[in-house]
C-alpha cells in the first residue's frame, strides 16, 4: 500500500524546522479541494505519522500546505515573505512511497521527491 510522508527542514538555521502545521487536501476533478489529514511538524520536523497511509492512500493529486510564517517570526518579524507554502503533486503509484521534504528559510524553499 501506498504512502505520504513529509519533513520541513530550517535553512535558515540549519536544524528540522519543529511545530509547523501541515495541512493536506485531495483535489478533485472538477478542483474542489477536499480536506484529507492535518498535522503538526515534531521535533525531528516530520510529523508523528504519514499524511495518507493504508487504504486512505489513493493515487491523485493533492496539495500540502505548510504554514511558516509563525515558525519564522522570529527571524523576520512582522509580516513574513513566505507566510504559506502550497505544494501540488501527483501521486500515481498506487503502492508507492512519496516522501515530500520541504527545505525551507523566511524568504525561500525547494522540495523534491524523497526516499
Amino acid at each position: 500500500m501506498g504512502r505520504l510522508s513529509t519533513h520541513v527542514l530550517d535553512t535558515a538555521r540549519g536544524r528540522p524546522a519543529a511545530g509547523v502545521p501541515v495541512t493536506l487536501h485531495r483535489l478533485a476533478a472538477d478542483g474542489a479541494r477536499i480536506a484529507v489529514a492535518e498535522a503538526v511538524t515534531n521535533a525531528d520536523g516530520r510529523t508523528d505519522a504519514p499524511l495518507l497511509a493504508g487504504p486512505a492512500f489513493v493515487p491523485g493529486t493533492y496539495e500540502l500546505t505548510f504554514a511558516v510564517g509563525r515558525y519564522f517570526d522570529d527571524v523576520a518579524p512582522g509580516a513574513p515573505f513566505l507566510d504559506t507554502v502550497p505544494l501540488r503533486v501527483t501521486l500515481a503509484e498506487a503502492d508507492g512511497h512519496y516522501h515530500v521534504p520541504l527545505l525551507v528559510s523566511p524568504w525561500s524553499y525547494s522540495t523534491y521527491r524523497g526516499s
